[in-house]
């Protein structure tokens, strides 16, 4: 069976992009979570990641790390589950807007770090971090507009660009920002998913102490 590890489920961004995929898709996979900044944590990363960061997804003897990475490999180790749009033009696109999310938006993860369990409306309204959220809005209206008659995810069926922007959905809910009617019809169905609300309560249902000593600040 795959073994995903993750950080803390209330910051780990990145970890939540390879679980809601195999979650939403009905993957079998067994989850191993490691409490991020604890003084063994380092060591405990290194064990099980080269790159000694969350997400690592092992198979086998294989390891794959980084997000993006990890969902590149569940689309070829499970083809059935259509984990990019069968179209090429639309599958490139799809990866196009996700290594957009993986390597951009510097303003918005450095001034929204993810945080479940808070509730901060206004903080971090920064004109840059706006201008990233204007950009996100942007992909998921045109998006939508293209694709909403297959579906209710930005290429119709759920995707891992899907997956990809999740958790700046979370972002933007922890953070209080509105959003335009098509964008906001798209953060309500990423929300309302069974598997992002299981992630949230187990988000909720984290050791407090933990929780005390970890700041909100995670990728």
């Amino acid at each position: 069976m795959l073994t995903l590890y993750l950080g803390n489920k209330n910051y780990s961004s990145w970890s939540l992009r390879p679980w809601l995929a195999l979650r939403q898709l009905d993957i079998p996979f067994r989850e191993a979570r490691i409490p991020l900044y604890q003084p063994d944590s380092a060591s405990r990363l290194l064990a099980v990641s080269p790159s000694g960061k969350v997400p690592a997804l092992k198979d086998g003897e294989l390891v794959v790390w980084d997000s993006l990475a990890i969902g590149e490999y569940l689309a070829e180790r499970f083809p059935e589950h259509g984990l990019w749009p069968s179209n090429a033009r639309l599958r490139a696109e799809a990866r196009s807007v996700s290594a957009e999310m993986h390597a951009g938006f510097a303003a918005l993860r450095s001034q929204m770090p993810m945080n479940l369990r808070a509730s901060l409306p206004g903080c971090g309204h920064t004109p840059e971090v706006l201008a990233d959220i204007a950009r996100i809005q942007a992909i998921w209206q045109g998006l939508r507009q293209r694709h909403s008659q297959h579906g209710a995810f930005l290429f119709g069926p759920f995707s891992y660009a899907d997956a990809m922007f999740a958790p700046v959905v979370c972002r933007l809910h922890t953070y209080g920002v509105a959003l335009d009617g098509v964008a906001a019809c798209y953060a309500d169905t990423i929300l309302a998913l069974p598997a992002l609300q299981a992630w949230y309560a187990d988000a909720c249902a984290e050791s407090e102490v933990i929780a005390q000593a970890e700041p909100y600040r995670q990728g």
